[in-house]
Order: C-alpha cells, then structure tokens, then sequence
C-alpha cells in the first residue's frame, strides 16, 4: 500500500487550505483513513480520521478538540482518496500533516505517506 499526500503549503491566518491523499494498492474502501500532524518539537499526532463499515450509512469521523469545526475530512471511494479542508488556519496548525491507512481490526495505522508542509504565517 502506498500514499501520497500533497496540497500543503504556504498561507495566511484564516485562509482555508485542502490536503488530498491518494492510495494505492489493496481496496480503498476496506481502509480506515487517518490525518496525523507533526509540528517542530511536537510529537505526531491523530487531528482527523474516517471510518468506513461497508456504507455510507456507516461512516464515521473523528477531529482533534484543536481542528473541530474549522477541519472536514472526506473520502472518494471511486478515486481512492481522502481529503482534509482546513478552513480558518492558525499559526498553531503549521506542521507537516500525513495521511496513514488502518485496516479493518487493526489496532494502530498500519501504511504512512511521506507528509506534507503546511505553514501557516500571522
């Protein structure tokens, strides 16, 4: 399984910003999808995911309490990707964010894309 994160980059306090994921290898639609950030000197950690039981019915997603009504992660199950809108950005969200996959029954994320910046001036 591979992953490619992209759509990072360089903005303003309060401007939006969207991150895509696309993976490849093994079947999209059985993965639960997960966005981490890691800022300089911060440990890594969990801002987004979404969960998927088989139907659209069943998704779930989960925020960090930092991203909650400003980030909306979403997933296009026919392009195999996964999407992070980060609306109204702090320079506290600066860091590089990667997109993870977690197989069904996992207990962790099991595959990691390399990261992407994002920098978030005042």
């Amino acid at each position: 399984v591979q992953l490619q994160a992209y759509g990072g980059g360089l903005v303003q306090a309060g401007d939006s910003l969207r991150l895509s994921c696309s993976v490849s290898g093994g079947t999209f639609s059985n993965y639960n999808m997960g966005w981490f950030r890691q800022a300089p000197g911060k440990e890594r950690g969990l801002v987004a995911s979404i969960n998927w039981s088989g139907s659209w019915s069943g998704i779930t997603t989960y925020y960090a309490d930092s991203v909650k009504g400003r980030f909306t992660t979403s997933r296009d199950n026919a392009k195999n990707t996964v999407n992070l809108q980060m609306n109204s950005l702090k320079p506290e969200d600066t860091a590089v964010y990667y997109c993870a996959v977690r197989n069904r029954g996992s207990s962790g994320y099991d595959y990691w894309g390399q990261g992407t910046l994002v920098t978030v001036s005042s």
